[in-house]
């Protein structure tokens, strides 16, 4: 089972990863935790097998390139693709006997199984992998804040000393992170439901897209937006992630198929039904019976399963009342309704836009606990705001 070390917060205390920190690979998470650590002080080191990718990185803050006579890094994070993950820790565990290596792949069990059979030193070894990314990668698309209120898992191997561990943990506290404890095999099982079957199912809806009719694209609405948002994701990396954690994903996709295949029956029950041309009777009953209860039982057991995703900074699940308003598709429009929310004193727990496709206008969702409602929409129609039904 996971085990929480700490609830996170880069801006409570005093930092404790202390540098240099050895920073191998300059994309997106790699460039994200330089840019986090220098900006509290740290002494980052960026290396990447691409000089201009490094030389980006530190044009963008997140830290200094090598020189000579530099001393050992304390710790080493590798930010390096999966598939070169393993060779690329061990061989900084070669090349810096006394520092602690972690790295940040969406993998765990393969990485580790690597490591063991290249005879590494495991001792100074913190498998880690921060949940946390955006559609776009490269350097350019890193963030400071990257981390902050992301869960952060730690998968230490059997020989990984205390002081390591400890280490890693410092790292993702200082980085705003909430680290965990779990078993290698467990993550990468945990991931493939939560991570990696997502963005498979994302991708295959998304797909149907391309050969879909203008007409029908048009009509697309915030739905399809929310479901095929990772759909944007780098192929390169995700066959990747994907073939590291080949079983796990197989296994997660086998029970969705097995689902998908009773949703399937109960369809082409309904779509053959013949009720005839009035209300059925007794001569013309429905012949899908349990069709119609199939299908609910679908909704219902998605909308339980969604209850369980955990609410903002990691608390219990929370149902927010969702105040609609519509909004001018005009500069500072956005800003202004954001102003005079938090000027009537209401917390803004979500926010979600949805753009009319016939008029310069989207309604803006705006999530907030029930109890301040009626207040919210009562602040926001006093300042001339048009609040929907």
């Amino acid at each position: 089972m996971s085990t929480p070390l700490t609830a996170g917060g880069a801006t409570a205390g005093p930092v404790r990863t202390r540098g240099p920190v050895r920073v191998v690979g300059t994309g997106l998470l790699g460039t994200s935790a330089g840019l986090a650590l220098s900006a509290r002080g740290v002494d980052v080191v960026l290396s990447d097998p691409s000089p201009s990718a490094a030389a980006l990185a530190r044009d963008l803050g997140a830290g200094r390139l090598p020189r000579e006579g530099d001393p050992e890094p304390q710790l080493v994070v590798v930010a390096a693709p999966p598939d070169v993950t393993a060779a690329v820790v061990a061989a900084e565990l070669a090349a810096w006997p006394r520092a602690v290596v972690t790295d940040v792949a969406s993998v765990k069990r393969t990485v580790l199984a690597q490591l063991v059979a290249a005879r590494a030193d495991l001792t100074r070894f913190v498998g880690g992998h921060p949940m946390a990314g955006r559609e776009r990668s490269g350097a350019v698309a890193g963030r400071s804040d990257l981390f902050e209120g992301r869960p952060w898992v730690l998968c230490p191997a059997p020989a990984t000393t205390p002081a390591a561990l400890a280490a890693v943990r410092d790292l993702a506290d200082d980085l705003g992170a909430a680290p965990l404890v779990m078993d290698a095999a467990e993550h990468d099982e945990a991931v493939a439901l939560v991570s990696h079957l997502p963005q498979v199912a994302a991708s295959l809806v998304a797909g149907r897209l391309r050969s879909a009719s203008e007409g029908a694209v048009a009509l697309a609405g915030q739905g399809l937006r929310d479901v095929t948002r990772i759909a944007a994701s780098d192929p390169a990396l995700w066959v990747q992630v994907l073939g590291a954690n080949a079983a796990p994903v197989a296994a997660a996709l086998r029970a969705v198929r097995t689902e998908l295949d009773g949703v399937l029956a109960a369809l082409e029950q309904l779509a053959g039904e013949d009720l005839g041309d009035g209300a059925p009777s007794s001569a013309h009953a429905p012949r899908s019976t349990g069709a119609r209860a199939a299908l609910a039982r679908v909704i219902a057991d998605g909308g339980e399963g969604r209850a369980r995703i955990p609410g903002k900074h990691g608390s219990a699940p929370t149902a927010y009342a969702v105040v609609p308003v519509l909004v001018p598709d005009a500069p500072g429009e956005l800003g202004r309704l954001l102003a005079e929310v938090g000027e009537a004193g209401v917390n803004l727990e979500e926010l979600r836009l949805e753009h009319d496709p016939g008029r310069p206008v989207g309604v803006a969702e705006l999530a907030v606990l029930p109890a301040v409602r009626a207040r919210l929409e009562e602040a926001l129609r006093a300042r001339g705001w048009s609040v929907q039904a």
